[in-house]
């Protein structure tokens, strides 16, 4: 039985599975951090006290820690396939196929757009997990004034723009990433195929926009 679920686990259809369900994890992960970043137009009141409360719960190392290893996963099988899938293609010489011109940009810069986020991930918490230290009290509790040091670092010009670009790269590859997942699950079904290719878009739209709002607002009410 061990050995059964290990050799799914361990072909090509089970490392698709395992990046589909690390994806699904990170995607509603990259949502939920999306919306607490609006609170920032309620306030440093309500940003910091959100940021107090995650930071706060007993449980957030063990939530970190397992969302730092379903990301290392998720980078380390699809890296996988994507060199496997390299090896086996026909050489660089042939002729294109048409089906694989027809696909999408988002399709054909997935590594690149996954590379771009790994390096923004790590970029974004030396920034702000460990980032300069501010403090703030309200309603006689001190806590991290994040807001005060998010109005610091998008103040500068340079930092929203770099931000931006990310922001915009996150966009691509969720927009293919959310349609991998359905495709991968077995759901991308002719009757609802539509759906879900306006979903996946609708999805990295939405994610992209909430997050480029945080760093326009701060910049232009600095």
């Amino acid at each position: 039985m061990s050995s059964a679920g290990g050799g799914f686990l361990t072909s090509t259809i089970g490392r698709k599975y395992l990046v589909a369900v690390t994806a699904i994890v990170w995607s509603l992960f990259v949502m939920a951090h999306m919306f607490g970043n609006m609170l920032i137009f309620l306030g440093a009141k309500a940003y910091n006290s959100y940021s107090h409360a995650l930071i706060s719960n007993p449980l957030i190392y063990v939530i970190e820690t397992v969302l730092v290893a379903l990301l290392l996963l998720h980078v380390f099988i699809a890296l996988g396939l994507k060199l496997r899938n390299l090896k086996t293609k026909p050489s660089r010489y042939a002729v294109t196929p048409l089906r694989e011109k027809s696909t999408s940009i988002a399709s054909r810069t997935m590594a690149y757009t996954g590379s771009a986020m790994l390096a923004f991930i790590i970029w974004h918490l030396i920034t702000f997990k460990f980032g300069n230290m501010y403090y703030a009290v309200y309603d006689g509790v001190q806590m991290r004034d994040l807001y005060t040091l998010v109005f610091e670092k998008f103040s500068s010009p340079t930092y929203v723009i770099l931000y931006s670009i990310s922001m915009i790269l996150i966009g691509f590859h969720l927009w293919h990433g959310v349609n991998s997942i359905f495709q991968t699950l077995g759901f991308r079904h002719p009757r609802y195929i539509n759906f879900v290719k306006y979903f996946g878009y609708s999805y990295s739209v939405i994610v992209s926009l909430g997050f480029l709002s945080q760093p326009l607002y701060v910049y232009l009410a600095r």
